[in-house]
C-alpha cells in the first residue's frame, strides 16, 4: 500500500504561494472608486470573473450596448484552458479572502457553493418566486445553502456519451445500435460491442482518469449507477459494496476488458477529447460543450460532423445516470454595486441570452422558456435531447471541503486504474483520510 507523505515542502509551498498570489494581485488588482468629478465616473463599472468565451463576449457586448452611458460590465477572464478548476477555486477564495471590492460577480461551479457562501451576497430578498419559477430546479438546487438563495444558475452541464457515426456504421446492424444508444445501452452490451467492432488499433472508450475532479465525476456517475439511492445522500461511503464494485469495473475497463488505454489516467477533459479526434476514438465521456468548442479549435472539424450524442451506458437492472456539471453566478457580498450586478446577472438569464449562450458555445440553458419554445427545440434537436438527459441526471454531494474530499477520492481511485493499489486498499485509505479530515499532500 502507498505511504503518504507525512510533511509538506515548506520552500516549495511557499514559493507557490506567492506565485499564486501575485497573479491573484495582476488580475483582480481592479478596484476603482464607485465615483468620481469626471462624466465617465458616472458609468458603473461592473467586474466579472468567468471562463469569458465568446458567447460570454457576445452577451457582454449586447448589455454594454444597451446600458450605455449607466453599466459598463469589465470581464475579466480565468479560460479553461489555462486555469484547472480548482486553480480557478483558489484564485477567487484569495482575492475574496480579502474582502477586495474588485470582484462583484464570479462563477463558481457549483459544488463550490458550501464553500463560498460566505464571501456571496444573498439574494432571498432580491429575487421573486416569480422570476424562480422561470428557472430549471436542477439548476436551481444548487443555488441554496441553509435555505438562503445565495447564487444563481447561467448553465447547466450533464455526462454525455459520444461515438463516431463512421465507425458504428462498419458494424452491420449499426442503425439499430445508433437509436439504442441514444437511449442508453449497458455496459455489458458495450463490451460485447467492442468485440465486434476490432477497434484494436484505436481507443474505444475513452474517459477523464488525471487525478482531478473530472475523473471524481465518472467515479461517481459509475457508483450510482450501481447504488440509486447515492444521490440522495450528503455522505460519501466509500466502505459500501457499490463503492467497490463501481471501482473494480474502472480498473476492468482499462485492464481486464482493455476497452480504454492505459494513457487515460493521464487525461483531463482537454486531452481526452483530443485523443478522440486525433487517434479516432470510438467512444468518449465528456460533456455538452465538446463539439462546439473542438469547433473553435481542431484543425480537421470534419471529424466533428461524424460525431453522436447518447447517454452514458447503464448497468443491467439500472437506470442511466449521468452527474450534472455547471456554473453558478455569485455577486460578492464586497461588491460596492449590487444593484447593478444583479442587473446583469438577470440579463445572462433571460431567454434570449441563454439562446445566444447555447447557439454560440453550447451552454445548457437553465431558462424554461427556452425548453418551452417547441420550433425554436425543433431547430436545435440536440437541444432537445439534451433536456431528456437533464431528467437521468445527480447533484454531486454538496459538502463544505467537497474539494479536499474529491482530490483525495480521485488520487486513490487514479492509483487503483494504474493497479498501484487494489481497489480494497485503495477505497480504504481514501476512506481513512476523508474521515480524519487530512489533507493530501501530492
Amino acid at each position: 500500500m502507498e505511504k503518504e507523505k507525512k510533511s509538506l515542502k515548506p520552500a516549495a509551498f511557499a514559493f507557490g504561494a506567492i506565485v499564486l498570489t501575485l497573479i491573484v494581485l495582476k488580475l483582480f488588482g481592479l478596484h476603482l472608486p464607485p465615483f468620481s468629478t469626471s462624466d465617465e465616473s458616472k458609468v458603473v463599472k461592473v467586474h466579472y470573473v468567468d471562463n469569458i468565451s465568446p458567447a460570454h463576449k457576445r452577451a457582454i457586448d449586447l448589455f454594454n450596448s444597451r446600458n450605455k452611458g449607466r453599466i459598463e460590465v469589465v470581464p475579466v477572464n480565468l479560460p479553461f484552458e489555462k486555469f484547472t478548476t480548482n486553480e480557478r477555486k483558489e484564485l477567487l477564495a484569495r482575492s475574496l479572502r480579502s474582502k477586495s471590492d474588485g470582484i462583484d460577480i464570479f462563477a463558481l461551479d457549483q459544488i463550490w457553493v458550501p464553500r463560498f457562501v460566505k464571501w456571496g451576497e444573498p439574494l432571498d430578498g432580491s429575487v421573486t418566486e416569480k422570476e424562480r419559477r422561470i428557472l430549471l430546479n436542477y439548476a436551481l438546487e444548487t443555488c441554496t445553502h441553509d435555505s438562503v438563495l445565495i447564487s444563481l444558475p447561467l448553465y447547466l452541464d450533464i455526462g454525455v456519451l459520444y461515438y463516431r457515426r463512421d465507425l458504428l456504421r462498419s458494424i452491420p446492424d449499426a442503425q439499430d445500435l445508433e437509436e439504442k444508444l441514444r437511449g442508453s445501452i449497458t455496459w455489458e452490451e458495450l463490451i460485447q460491442l467492442h468485440a465486434r467492432a476490432n477497434q484494436r488499433k484505436n481507443p474505444f472508450y475513452l474517459f477523464q482518469g488525471s487525478s482531478y475532479e473530472g475523473l471524481t465525476c465518472n467515479f461517481f456517475e459509475f457508483l450510482a449507477a450501481q447504488d440509486e439511492s447515492f444521490s440522495s445522500r450528503h455522505a460519501i461511503d466509500l466502505d459500501s459494496p457499490a463503492a467497490r464494485s463501481a471501482l473494480q469495473f474502472m480498473v476492468d475497463l482499462v485492464n481486464k476488458h482493455h476497452l480504454s488505454p492505459k494513457s487515460v489516467t493521464e487525461f483531463d477533459e482537454q486531452r481526452s477529447y483530443n485523443v478522440m479526434l486525433e487517434q479516432d476514438g470510438f467512444f468518449l465521456r465528456g460533456w455538452p460543450g465538446f463539439i462546439e468548442e473542438r469547433k473553435r479549435t481542431f484543425s480537421d472539424t470534419s471529424k466533428l460532423n461524424s460525431i453522436g450524442q447518447a447517454a452514458l451506458p447503464h448497468f443491467k437492472g439500472k437506470k442511466p445516470v449521468s452527474v450534472f456539471g455547471g456554473w453558478n453566478l455569485m455577486i460578492s457580498k464586497y461588491s460596492l454595486k449590487k444593484s447593478a450586478a444583479l442587473e446583469f446577472v438577470r440579463f445572462l438569464e433571460t431567454e434570449e441570452i441563454q439562446k445566444l449562450l447555447f447557439e454560440v458555445s453550447g451552454f445548457i440553458p437553465i431558462n424554461n422558456d427556452v425548453y418551452n419554445d417547441s420550433q425554436y427545440l425543433a431547430q436545435h434537436p440536440d437541444l432537445a435531447y439534451f433536456r431528456k438527459l437533464l431528467d437521468h441526471g445527480f447533484h454531486r454531494p454538496a459538502l463544505e471541503e467537497y474539494t479536499k474530499v474529491s482530490d483525495i477520492i480521485s488520487h486513490y481511485v487514479r492509483l487503483a486504474i494504474k493497479e498501484e493499489m487494489t481497489v480494497p486498499d485503495a477505497l480504504e485509505q481514501a476512506s481513512r483520510m476523508i474521515q480524519s479530515n487530512e489533507i493530501l499532500i501530492k
